[in-house]
C-alpha cells in the first residue's frame, strides 16, 4: 500500500528563499471525515485526485491520481469552503528536497515546511529555517486549515519572523489571484 512519510515544521526565517522555486498550488477537500480526506489538487497544468488515510504518527496511507484539469474545475465546485491557496517551493538541504508552503487567502501569513521521508527512522538534518515541529500536531494539516485557519494560531515569537517570511505584498498578490468570484467558482487566474 503507497504511504506517505512526513515530518512538518512551522518555518521561522527566510533564510530559504534564495535556494527557491515556487509554483503556486490551488486544493479543496471534498470529504474529511474520520482521519480520512479526499483532496483535488491543481499544481501548474496538472491536477490530481488524493485520498489519504488516518495518520499514525508520521505514516499515512496515500493514493493519488493524475486527473483531466478541466475535471479537477469542475470538482473544486464541489469542495468545502474556503479553498487552500498557497505557493509552494522545493528547497534543497543535505540530500533532502523540502517543501516550503506559503499560505495565502485566510491562512495568509502561515508559512510550513515539510519533508517526505523513506522511512519513519530516517535520519534528517533540520535546516536552520525552521521552527517548532507540527508534525503531530493536527492544526496544521492542509486538511484542517481549509476549515480552521492558523494565522491567528502562530506564537506571537513566530509572528514576525513568519511576516519577514511572507511579505504583504507578495500574499495580497496571490490572494488578489486566489479569490473567489462567488461561493461556487474559483477565479480562473489562480486555477488555471
Amino acid at each position: 500500500m503507497p504511504v506517505e512519510i512526513e515530518r512538518k515544521f512551522l518555518v521561522v526565517s527566510d533564510g530559504w528563499r534564495e535556494h527557491a522555486a515556487g509554483q503556486r498550488f490551488c486544493q479543496g477537500y471534498l470529504a474529511r471525515t474520520d482521519g480520512v480526506t479526499v483532496r483535488v489538487r491543481r499544481a501548474g497544468s496538472r491536477a490530481y485526485l488524493t485520498v489519504k488515510g488516518e495518520p499514525n504518527g508520521i505514516v499515512r496511507p496515500e493514493f493519488e491520481y493524475e486527473v483531466p484539469v478541466e475535471e479537477a474545475e469542475a470538482m473544486f465546485k464541489l469542495c468545502h469552503r474556503p479553498l487552500i491557496e498557497k505557493t509552494r517551493y522545493e528547497v534543497p538541504h543535505a540530500g533532502l528536497v523540502w517543501h516550503v508552503d506559503e499560505f495565502a487567502g485566510d491562512n495568509a501569513g502561515l508559512v510550513l515546511a515539510e519533508v517526505e521521508l523513506n522511512h519513519p527512522e530516517q535520519p534528517v538534518e533540520i535546516p536552520p529555517w525552521l521552527g517548532q515541529e507540527v508534525s503531530h500536531d493536527p492544526r496544521f494539516r492542509n486538511s484542517r486549515l481549509a476549515s480552521a485557519p492558523q494565522r491567528q494560531a502562530i506564537p506571537e515569537h513566530h509572528a514576525a519572523s513568519l511576516q519577514e517570511a511572507a511579505p504583504a505584498a507578495t500574499s495580497s498578490r496571490i490572494a488578489e489571484s486566489c479569490s473567489t468570484t462567488n461561493a461556487g467558482a474559483v477565479q480562473a487566474a489562480f486555477c488555471s
